[in-house]
């Protein structure tokens, strides 16, 4: 979640900051449930099932990719 924060901010060039787990509820919301747990994921089973072979940047350089500018 930190390297996505971090992504972002730069994208729209403002900073960020780390919270405590303890503010999270304060700052996320509804959210906070998610945000403080690692929840790893994989494209294995889609990839195997449909056949998929993903092309492109990764999230991150993707993200670093974006034109924040655009509304």
């Amino acid at each position: 979640m930190r390297t996505i924060a971090e992504a972002i901010g730069r994208g729209l060039k403002v900073p960020v900051k780390s919270i405590k787990p303890e503010e999270s509820q304060s700052h996320f919301g509804w959210l906070s449930m998610f945000a403080g747990h690692d929840m790893p994921s994989s494209s294995l089973i889609t990839r195997a099932k449909l056949d998929w072979k993903p092309v492109g940047p990764g999230l991150i350089a993707d993200l670093d990719g974006m034109d924040y500018t655009q509304g």
